[in-house]
């Protein structure tokens, strides 16, 4: 089985239409999706936030 590994920059609040475009044009199976989520600091409190998705597809 061979794998592919595809880096996707996210903003979780505008890039939804972008993000399933991409994965409705992957030619083999989506076999996880890992985010990287990093820890941020705010006034209120703590909070996170998703940098960027990794994407796996099975080819």
């Amino acid at each position: 089985m061979k794998y592919e590994i595809h880096r996707f920059d996210i903003n979780m609040n505008k890039d939804q239409d972008k993000l399933k475009l991409f994965l409705n044009n992957l030619k083999g199976d989506v076999v996880a999706i890992i985010p990287n989520v990093k820890p941020t600091f705010k006034p209120m409190g703590a909070t996170a936030k998703v940098d960027f998705l990794l994407i796996v597809e099975k080819l």
